[in-house]
């Protein structure tokens, strides 16, 4: 199997009740194909508990591919994820408890991956947002822009473009509820899959 999911994790999904997931995740259930339809980054995939595979719906050949840790972290959502109501507050992953410490060497999230990307072309960066379905956020960096990874995961993803003092960065903030729904090591999975996607030219291979 190519994705890098534990087989454990499909066994733990085959064993909850379909109604109590689809409640908590916001996805629902194919009682026919005996998969979950979860809605991730504006595309359907499938999920598999019985055969241990993801695969997206949407088969269209311009969908930009996920990272293999965007697998990790869609069956870990059905997984953990809890009926808690989106908190329209924007935070860092330092922020997260136990965040400060989690995130840093192997567990740094690859913002850079992003930053490099569109050093210079910050209107490349707001296309690249724009086709990934991202809405602009004001106010926030040079550009700025919030998505809807699954429905109760929302992320905002804020550039700036640099000068001739200070190197481009980017920074992926979260709803403060994440905090409630993913352990630490799912969080950098998506995290992960954010910035491979936004930044596709670049590939992030684990250290």
């Amino acid at each position: 199997m190519r994705y890098m999911v534990d087989a454990a994790n499909f066994k733990d999904l085959a064993e909850q009740n379909p109604e109590d997931v689809c409640k908590r995740a916001l996805c629902r259930y194919d009682e026919i194909k005996k998969c979950y339809i979860l809605s991730v980054w504006n595309d359907d995939y499938a999920i598999y508990h019985q055969d241990l595979k993801i695969d997206r719906i949407d088969t269209r050949e311009d969908a930009p591919p996920l990272h293999d840790y965007f697998y990790v972290f869609i069956i870990n959502y059905l997984l953990q994820t809890k009926e808690r109501k989106i908190c329209q507050e924007w935070i860092s992953e330092k922020d997260i408890p136990g965040g400060s410490t989690f995130f840093r060497g192997p567990h740094e999230i690859p913002t850079y991956l992003i930053s490099k990307r569109y050093s210079g072309n910050i209107e490349q960066f707001k296309r690249v947002c724009g086709q990934l379905k991202g809405t602009p956020i004001n106010n926030m960096a040079d550009a700025a822009y919030s998505f809807t990874i699954t429905p109760r995961i929302p992320v905002a993803v804020l550039f700036w473009d640099g000068d001739d003092d200070f190197p481009p960065e980017s920074k992926i903030l979260y709803d403060k509820s994440i905090a409630d729904h993913l352990a630490l090591d799912v969080i950098f999975a998506l995290a992960v899959g954010i910035c491979s996607r936004i930044g596709r030219d670049e590939i992030y291979t684990f250290q």
